[in-house]
C-alpha cells in the first residue's frame, strides 16, 4: 500500500476498481436477502454514520498531507536563505578560503536543486552521495581557517555553514515524513466497507448500477489527491525549488 501511494495515478485505478468491486459485491453477493422496510430505516442510520466517519477520516488525512506539503515548501525557502547567508559570510574568511567556499556552495546549490527535481531513484542516490561529499568539503573549508585563526568573524562563517548543513537534514526529514501505512490501510478498509454498505442498500441493482460508480469514483479521486500531495516525488503536485533556483541564477553574473 505504501508503494502505491508513490504513484497516485496507479493508486487511483487500483482504488477505483477495488471499491467498485466492493459496491458490486454488496449489491449482489452479500445481499442474499433483501432488506425489509422496517429494517431499512435502521440500516440508513448505520450507513450514514459510516459514510460520515469515512468523510472525516479523509478530511483529516488531506489536512495531514497539505500540512506536510507546506512544511516542505517552507523548508525549501529556509534552505535557500541559509545557503545565501553563508555565501555572504564566506567573505569574512581569507580570500583564498572564501573563493573555495563559494565555489563549493555553488556546486552544493546545484545538487540541492537536482534533489527537488529528480524522480529517478538511482539518480537520487547519486545526488545523496554527492551532497554528502560536498557537505564534508564545505565543513572542512570553513573549519581549517576557523581553527587556524579563531576570530569572531571566522566563527560566524562556521555558524552559517552549520545552518546550511542543518537545513538539509530538516528538509530530508520532512520528505520522509509521510502518512503512515497503517493509516492508509485503515482508510482503504473503511472505504471498502462503506461501498459494501452502499451496494447492500440498493433497491434495484440494474436500475442503480450507475449509482454504484459514484462513491468509488469520488473516494478514489480523494485518495489520489491525498497521495499526490503527500508524495514528494510522485504525481503532479510537487515542491519546486523556486528559491534555490532564483539564488543560483543570481550567482551567474558573479
Amino acid at each position: 500500500m505504501y508503494n502505491l501511494t508513490h504513484y497516485p495515478l496507479i493508486f487511483f485505478v487500483v482504488a477505483f476498481l477495488t471499491l467498485w468491486l466492493a459496491a458490486w459485491a454488496g449489491a449482489t453477493i452479500f445481499r442474499r436477502r433483501k432488506l425489509e422496510e422496517g429494517a431499512r430505516e435502521d440500516f440508513g442510520v448505520i450507513q450514514a454514520a459510516t459514510l460520515t466517519l469515512l468523510g472525516l477520516i479523509l478530511a483529516f488525512s488531506f489536512s495531514m498531507a497539505t500540512s506536510r506539503y507546506d512544511q516542505r515548501k517552507n523548508l525549501e525557502e529556509e534552505e535557500a536563505n541559509a545557503i545565501g547567508t553563508e555565501f555572504l559570510r564566506a567573505d569574512l574568511l581569507p580570500a583564498a578560503d572564501a573563493a573555495k567556499v563559494k565555489g563549493l556552495l555553488k556546486d552544493y546549490l546545484e545538487q540541492r536543486i537536482l534533489f527537488y527535481r529528480t524522480r529517478d531513484l538511482e539518480e537520487y542516490r547519486q545526488i545523496t552521495l554527492r551532497t554528502a561529499k560536498l557537505q564534508s568539503d564545505l565543513w572542512s573549508a570553513v573549519q581549517v581557517p576557523a581553527v587556524a585563526q579563531p576570530t569572531p568573524l571566522s566563527a560566524l562563517a562556521a555558524a552559517g555553514m552549520n545552518d546550511v548543513l542543518n537545513s538539509q537534514g530538516y528538509t530530508q526529514a520532512a520528505w520522509w515524513n509521510r502518512i503512515p501505512t497503517s493509516a492508509w490501510s485503515l482508510m482503504v478498509i473503511m472505504a471498502i466497507g462503506c461501498n459494501v454498505l452502499i451496494g447492500y442498500g440498493t433497491r434495484d441493482v440494474k436500475a442503480e448500477r450507475l449509482l454504484l460508480l459514484v462513491l468509488p469514483l469520488v473516494v478514489s479521486i480523494t485518495f489520489m489527491l491525498i497521495a499526490d500531495i503527500d508524495s514528494p516525488r510522485g504525481g503532479l503536485i510537487r515542491v519546486q525549488p523556486q528559491n534555490l533556483t532564483t539564488f543560483l541564477d543570481s550567482l551567474h553574473p558573479q
